[in-house]
């Protein structure tokens, strides 16, 4: 695999619209070369769209991009359609490019060895030497870390105003529940002032008048003494 200093291989390859790409055409500018190992295939789209993103700010710095696999001229072409890909996509089924930079290897999975593109980037410089080299790339926020050590600017200078509408949003979202608790202690101050009036019913006087009602068993005695004093006029 080529390193920092080595002298950029020449190319000529076909891109997703069929069109002949060539190193020459980019002698004195510099430009960024990611390989990747298949059309469509999760850790690749994601490589590929980061790029996508990033493609102003590439363009800004003045430096093209080009994405390079093994896979057809027309396999880029349905790639490109189905992910809006604003960048041209190199084939290179023959391996030539590919070999040439030293990303088309011995692969091994579950033991079974075969041949394969490791995933690698490279920068080439205005003087047609490598300037930056990624061997082994983890895709998500790959872009990124290209665009940050070619322009000099921090990975994560981008990420700001996203990170600016989260708090944004979690302001707004921690001002709700205020909202509600001052809702909420309206609502127990209601409570509380109905409160007394419904203790009101629990001192009813009935239930101080139940001995009342037990008054006439008293008095069943006055009247047997009556029927007593009976025999005593006979």
């Amino acid at each position: 695999m080529l390193t920092v200093g080595d002298k950029a291989p020449a190319f000529a390859l076909q891109d997703d619209q069929g069109k002949t790409r060539r190193s020459s055409e980019l002698k004195g500018k510099p430009y960024v070369l990611f390989f990747y190992p298949k059309d469509n295939t999760p850790g690749c789209t994601t490589e590929a769209c980061s790029f996508r993103d990033h493609r102003a700010a590439f363009d800004k710095a003045g430096i093209a991009v080009f994405g390079v696999s093994a896979d057809s001229s027309a396999s880029h072409a349905k790639f490109v359609a189905k992910y809006g890909l604003n960048l041209p996509l190199l084939a290179d089924p023959e391996h030539k490019l590919l070999e040439a930079y030293g990303v088309w290897t011995e692969k091994s999975l579950y033991g079974r060895k075969f041949m394969g593109i490791v995933r690698s980037t490279f920068a080439v410089g205005a003087d047609g030497r490598v300037s930056h080299a990624w061997p082994k790339v983890k895709p998500a926020g790959h872009a990124e870390e290209v665009l940050a050590a070619l322009s000099g600017k921090p990975a994560k200078a981008e990420a700001k105003p996203t990170a600016t509408r989260s708090r944004a949003a979690s302001g707004s979202a921690t001002k709700a529940p205020a909202k509600k608790t001052a809702g909420s202690a309206s609502a127990s101050k209601a409570v509380a002032k109905k409160s007394p009036s419904k203790k009101a019913p629990v001192k009813q006087p009935p239930a101080r008048k139940a001995p009342a009602k037990k008054a006439p068993a008293r008095k069943a005695p006055a009247k047997k003494a009556a029927v007593k004093s009976a025999p005593g006029k006979r």
